[in-house]
């Protein structure tokens, strides 16, 4: 049991868990939308109600802009759940039934702006709060909402706020038929005009006439004409009666003269003030003057009337613009009433509750007009009691946005759903963001203690963006399991008017803050616009027992089915559980290699209830080592990845798959190999469950490698390290310094350097095994940069397994070799010498002849400085029969010292006249030479020294001279052939 093996750590078998990557989306599916359309031009999709009525389930939407131009009186349409994903809507025709007591038809009252699901009875309300009256010459919009029975069809209305008409009156003309008034015509005309500035209606002015001359005379009875033409063309036929007759009540009187005594009796008739409806007239023409003043007199009653002034109190409150079913009676909104301040009404049959106009303005001072505020009412109230205002400066770190339309929509939230409120959600739709986008807002409020709410924060978009956040909210049941209501917003401006709906998970505090869900339209199988401006989701529609939540959109709404939610738990088993980095067990590609086998189970649960398929399937895929370029694993019969796959799973059970894989490389041992699984359900064919939050998508199993060191798995070896130092040849290296390793080839050596002085090899990584052997063949060359009179070579052997104490002596070997350098010298030699002519048949000059120089140059080119250094010249002067052909003339040098000596000896063997053309060289083989000796100075590293000779020729010796040019290569030898006549003179 002797090896070696060096892990950089031992990693336990383990998986690492893959972050949850189902923020978007979660379970609202949003591949298999129902979409249900109808008329654009009448606004179908502005509201959105899931119903049950009959026996079946319907999505009902509203269109508040339905019918034709000028009458916009809206309706509601029905869509039927069983009709396919793109079915069609019909037409409810609410809009056709006479809503309220008038007997004249409302136009545009606008039917279907809200709608509400009703406790019990199969039936819903639809409100229509732009549904008005006419009174007099005003209009006066109360609103009406519209009883439905699970038939369609309209059982009463709900009006709490209408009003009868302030010119709701029994007006009796008492006429002065006599003799007296004259002309007659005069009157017909004030009677013809009177009532012609009378609204003349069952349900607003009915007229009487009586006159009297003689006696009485019933002309006209009330009721006996219904409209103001009538009245006219019984006035232009009315005749005149004679006699006289006084009947005293309350009334405007109309009197000719002036005694005093009837002007005192006729105040007294007509009503206070005097001077509001007294008028005297002189003459019959003057009554024409007073018609106008006088009808005003009569029906200017309209609207609320306080001292002296007029006010609206509820004649236009607009009820329907938002309903609220409590557990005893609705509660409307009255946006209208009292002048437009707002308030809400609370109904119960029949009975009626809302707050007085001046408990409302003890709670709205004056200086709060104009600013946000709205009002809660007490979450546990059996009764309507006195409401809490929560105006947005309480308990708000700073004031709403100025124009953001601050508390416009409304969503109570009990996220405990123990029947008490526990949040409300306030919206603030056209809330300015980011570069002045409309981006909207929700406020998050926490009901505390006395029902005070505190800020918790703010809902939004993620993107600065026009999106009217807020513009339509909905509490939903719980979706995600997790026992805790959620909510819906809408955001129908997003992505360029397209729309997007966001889904909050509540918690035991509150909502989230980040959405689980969003929803866009742009990602939705068919176009739509202002997708979100309407949200519904409280009933289960498609018969899974599952919520469903519908969403408005123009000219469309959508179902969305939620999808139930399961929790798989992967788990990886990997047989054998480590690899062996000695054995092979198996081949894969013609190599050997170490096989293993990977089990992979998933076990599905769910706590979702209702009518659901429990089967579905999952795709898969696995990797080797992903994070590394080079495979040092794969899986048989494929690579480092494996390609997806589909399995099926079942909530309940576990269901396993192998994987099988094998490993070629395991140099790198030091790295577990990495197993990585991923996996998603596989909802593409038809709607399935989804995770849940949290559950993991990846898991990872990290395979170690194993020492093979027997049941203990301690490894315990002895190393035994030999060294010799073999100075074979000396040699200098280049500037850097350098190991040159030389070794066999049967066992893998790999070295680093960890320092200039040093080298880590790695041998026989990764196992040196038991009994193995391996020589290393060490070759230094030496630098200029440190000259050492000694070379120390230390070696060291180690592992990481364990050795005992007494066989560590000879892990380490020590050895030495002594170091002489050698110089590096370059000798070099030049002459001036170039070309010297000599011609044989002309006058020879007197005097010696030409100056030649041979430059001697000795460069260092060694490491370090040389000294003692002699150069010894021999210089060829006397030819054969002493004569003189050079002479030394002078020794030019610096930095060395120079002496000439006594010529060398004749030569053995003297050189004929006639041979010395065809002599090479002269040297001291065969001529006499001057010696010079030169003793130079220190040579430093790089530096260089030059002995310049300067040597004279003799004229008398030129043709010596030619020669001695001639061997100088200065001139060509020409060989004269044997049978060719010699001749007597030189060749040039």
């Amino acid at each position: 049991k002797h090896s070696v093996f060096v892990p950089l750590s031992v990693l336990p078998m383990s998986w690492l868990w893959g972050g949850n990557s189902l923020c978007f989306p979660f379970n609202l599916d949003v591949r298999h939308p129902r979409l249900f359309t109808g008329p654009p031009e009448a606004e179908f999709g502005y509201s959105v109600l899931q119903h049950v009525g009959g026996g079946q389930r319907w999505m009902l939407v509203g269109a508040p802009w339905d019918g034709p131009s000028g009458d916009r009186r809206g309706d509601v349409y029905r869509c039927s759940i069983g009709g396919g994903h793109n079915a069609s809507c019909a037409k409810g025709h609410l809009g056709d039934f006479q809503l309220g007591n008038s007997s004249h038809p409302a136009v545009n009252m606008h039917l279907g702006m809200s709608l509400l699901e009703t406790n019990g009875d199969g039936g819903f309300m639809a409100c229509a709060p732009l549904w008005s009256r006419a009174c007099g010459s005003s209009v006066f919009s109360s609103g009406i909402c519209a009883r439905v029975d699970a038939s369609f069809r309209p059982q009463g209305s709900l009006a709490p706020t209408a009003q009868r008409c302030p010119t709701y009156m029994d007006v009796v003309i008492v006429l002065d038929g006599s003799n007296s008034i004259y002309p007659w015509s005069e009157v017909q005309t004030f009677l013809r005009r009177l009532v012609g500035r009378l609204f003349i209606d069952p349900e607003q002015i009915q007229v009487g006439l009586v006159q009297y001359g003689e006696r009485p005379v019933h002309e006209w009875s009330l009721g006996d004409f219904r409209t103001k033409e009538e009245v006219v063309r019984a006035a232009r036929s009315l005749r005149r009666r004679e006699g006289r007759e006084t009947r005293t009540a309350q009334a405007i009187m109309v009197s000719q003269g002036d005694p005093s005594s009837f002007l005192r009796e006729i105040r007294a008739l007509a009503s206070d003030p005097d001077e509001r409806y007294f008028f005297n007239v002189t003459d019959e023409a003057a009554l024409t003057d007073i018609v106008d003043a006088l009808g005003d007199r009569i029906f200017g009653l309209e609207g609320s009337h306080g001292e002296n002034e007029s006010a609206f109190g509820l004649e236009m409150s607009e009820i329907g613009f938002s309903i609220h079913q409590l557990k005893d009676g609705v509660l409307f909104g009255m946006v209208g009433a009292y002048d437009w301040g707002g308030s809400v009404l609370w109904l119960e049959e029949g009975r009626r509750l809302f707050p007085p106009r001046t408990a409302l303005e003890d709670e709205f001072p004056s200086a709060l007009q104009n600013h946000a505020a709205y009002l809660v009412f007490p979450t546990k109230s059996t009764y309507l009691r006195s409401p809490f205002l929560f105006s947005g400066g309480l308990h708000h770190p700073t004031p709403p946005q100025i124009g953001s339309y601050f508390g416009s929509e409304l969503c109570p939230l009990d996220t405990d759903r123990d029947g008490t409120t526990d949040v409300l959600l306030v919206a603030a739709p056209m809330f300015l963001g980011p570069h002045n986008k409309e981006t909207g807002r929700v406020y998050v409020y926490v009901v505390g203690q006395q029902s005070l709410l505190m800020l918790q924060g703010t809902l939004q978009p993620e993107l600065p963006q026009d999106a009217r956040f807020g513009f339509a909210m909905a509490a939903l049941p719980d979706l995600n399991q997790d026992g805790f209501a959620d909510v819906a917003v809408g955001a129908p401006l997003e992505d360029g008017h397209q729309g997007a709906l966001y889904l909050y998970h509540g918690t035991q505090s509150g909502v989230r803050p980040h959405p689980a869900q969003r929803i866009a339209a742009a990602s939705m199988p068919q176009a739509l616009s202002y997708f979100g401006r309407s949200v519904d989701g409280r009933l289960d529609l498609d018969g899974d027992d599952l919520v469903d939540v519908a969403v408005g959109a123009h000219g469309a709404a959508i179902l969305l089915s939620s999808q139930p939610i399961v929790r798989v738990a992967p788990s990886l088993d990997v047989k054998p559980p480590h690899v062996s980095v000695v054995q092979r067990d198996c081949r894969r590609r013609g190599q050997e290699a170490a096989c293993l086998t990977a089990t992979l189970c998933f076990h599905v649960t769910s706590h979702t209830p209702g009518r659901w398929d429990r089967r579905f399937s999952i795709r898969f895929s696995a990797a080797l080592d992903e994070w590394m370029s080079g495979a040092r694993a794969a899986f048989d019969g494929s690579g480092q990845r494996l390609s997806p796959r589909q399995l099926q799973l079942s909530v309940g059970t576990v269901t396993c798959e192998r994987l099988f894989f094998h490993v070629l490389d395991t140099s790198d041992y030091l790295r577990p190999v990495a197993l990585t699984v991923t996996f998603a359900l596989d909802n593409t064919t038809k709607p399935g469950p989804v995770l849940e939050e949290g559950s993991p998508t990846s898991l990872q199993k990290l395979v170690p490698f194993s020492k093979d060191c027997g049941p203990d798995n301690e490894c315990v070896t002895d190393l035994v390290l030999q060294a010799s130092m073999d100075i074979r040849e000396l040699r200098l290296s280049r500037p850097l310094p350098l190991l040159c390793l030389q070794r066999d080839g049967a066992v893998k050596v790999e070295c680093s350097l960890p320092s200039l002085h040093a080298r880590l090899c790695s041998v026989g990584h990764p196992v040196f095994q038991a009994g193995a052997k391996v020589t290393f063949l060490l070759e230094f060359e030496f630098s200029c940069a440190v000259l050492l009179s000694q070379v120390l070579v230390r070696l060291a052997a180690s592992s990481s397994s364990l050795e005992r104490s007494r066989t560590l002596q000879d892990n380490t070997v020590q050895t030495s070799a002594y170091v002489q350098y050698e110089p590096h010298l370059l000798f070099s030699s030049e002459s001036t010498l170039h070309r010297y002519e000599v011609h044989p048949y002309r006058t020879l000059p007197v005097g010696p002849g030409p100056e030649f120089k041979t430059t001697l140059r000795v460069q260092n080119l060694g490491c370090y400085v040389v000294s003692g250094l002699t150069i010894s010249a021999l210089l060829p002067a006397v030819a054969q029969g002493g004569h003189y052909f050079l002479s030394l003339s002078q020794i030019i040098t610096r930095n060395a010292s120079c002496t000439v000596h006594n010529l060398t000896e004749p030569p053995g063997t003297p050189v004929q006249p006639e041979e010395l053309q065809y002599t090479g060289r002269l040297n001291q083989s065969n001529s006499r030479c001057q010696v010079v000796k030169c003793h130079l100075g220190q040579l430093a590293k790089g530096s260089e020294v030059s002995v310049g000779l300067l040597r004279l020729s003799l004229i008398w010796q030129c043709l010596i001279i030619f020669f001695f040019l001639l061997q100088l290569g200065f001139f060509a030898r020409k060989k004269v052939p044997k049978d060719e006549k010699r001749d007597d003179r030189p060749q040039q």
